[in-house]
């Protein structure tokens, strides 16, 4: 079994709707399935809730991240540029930073999603390597949390 989320990311997570927060969590799973050792960085910032994972605590060593927005989810990889891609779903345009984006519960059944985070864990660490499974909240927002801004809902779809 995946260890459970810190408490202060439920807390994070709860500014979002249900759907959104659920699949970042959902995703989390994911992830630790993979790397169950895997330290896990928790970040609360104005725009995002964004949580990194590596086997050292350091940003630099990171293999992956998500990051939760109003309407949807990202896994990103930190060297994605050096991810094989053959099902062409990474997105980005930045120096090294690729991820790909998660809006439902069938995108985290697709079946190459763990193939890329083996690939982006081999890229960070050799085989074999070993975190300490820990999660460690880095910043949160000072002053203490305000309601995150919804998203608009798009057009011709109702928020009930």
């Amino acid at each position: 079994m995946v260890r459970a989320p810190d408490p202060r990311l439920l807390g994070f997570l709860s500014a979002y709707d249900r759907h959104i927060s659920g699949l970042a969590l959902a995703l989390r799973e994911v992830v630790l399935e993979e790397a169950p050792e895997a330290l896990e960085s928790i970040y609360d910032a104005y725009s995002a809730v964004a949580i990194g994972f590596s086997f050292t605590g350091r940003l630099k060593d990171g293999f992956c991240h998500i990051a939760t927005y109003p309407n949807y989810v990202n896994l990103g990889f930190n060297r994605g540029v050096l991810i094989a891609d053959p099902h062409k779903a990474l997105i980005g345009t930045g120096k090294w930073t690729r991820h790909i984006r998660i809006a439902g519960e069938s995108d985290l059944r697709r079946p190459f999603l763990r193939r890329y985070i083996q690939a982006a864990m081999e890229l960070a660490a050799p085989a074999g390597t070993r975190g300490t499974g820990k999660s460690v909240v880095k910043s949160s927002v000072a002053g203490g949390r305000t309601a995150r801004k919804r998203a608009k809902p798009r057009a011709g779809r109702s928020r009930r």
